[in-house]
């Protein structure tokens, strides 16, 4: 996850907690350089404070909202503003949950649990698409319970295909999530990954779920599956 606080102290205590309840967390002390690390491969979830010199949260959270590659990276705030038109100002901007400053580090790990689920990313970290099953805690990818081996490019592809099933995505879309704007990449790349991906899933019968989208790209599906 991404933790934008420009207080050094209290980045450093989220940190540790966050830490210990089993999260990796990039830190970024303001709005600019959160998007540097954004045009990156994407963060599962953002903490985002209000009060950031330059761009505010508010700010962030709704340039974020109008980029088709951020729309739907789930966004907690964390706020000294208690009063009710601050949190409906931090709604409007299109955070998915407010935490009001000072609370305590169980109940931010509860709140980011919570949010994780409701995005589809469960407190377990396995995104399970009919047989197929892949282990972001340990970066490991299984057929029916048997492992599979696939190198970390195709396996964060696979991830983010898995995570919006039945969705289908272009060529450039795939290089900015997975590679992230800053990489130069050819979108042809995209094509010798999938076949890698085809042929390590083959043997299981699983490859048919990665399926080629004429004129689009590519989406992974369990319907339209040939038996």
């Amino acid at each position: 996850m991404l933790l934008i606080e420009d207080e050094p102290e209290i980045r450093e205590m989220l940190c540790f907690s966050l830490g210990r309840a089993g999260f990796d967390v990039v830190e970024a002390a303001t709005a600019e350089q959160a998007l540097d690390i954004l045009d990156g491969p994407l963060p599962r979830l953002l903490i985002i404070d209000w009060m950031l010199p330059g761009m505010s949260g508010v700010e962030l959270a709704r340039r974020l909202r109008r980029d088709p590659l951020t729309a739907d990276l789930p966004m907690l705030m964390l706020t000294a503003r208690g009063e009710e038109h601050d949190k409906l100002k931090s709604f409007d901007a299109g955070v998915d949950d407010y935490l009001t400053k000072p609370f305590s580090p169980r109940e931010l790990v509860a709140r980011i649990r919570a949010l994780m689920r409701r995005a589809g990313n469960p407190e377990d970290g396995k995104v399970v698409v009919g047989p197929v099953e892949i282990d972001t805690n340990s970066h490991r990818l299984s057929v029916n319970g048997v492992p599979v081996h696939v190198g970390p490019t195709e396996l964060r592809l696979l991830e983010m295909l898995m995570r919006h099933p039945d969705r289908a995505f272009g060529r450039a879309q795939l290089l900015d999530r997975v590679w992230g704007r800053n990489v130069y990449v050819e979108e042809r790349t995209i094509d010798v990954h999938v076949l890698r991906l085809r042929k390590a899933l083959a043997p299981f019968g699983a490859d048919a779920h990665l399926q080629t989208v004429r004129g689009v790209g590519y989406r992974f599906s369990t319907s339209d599956v040939k038996a």
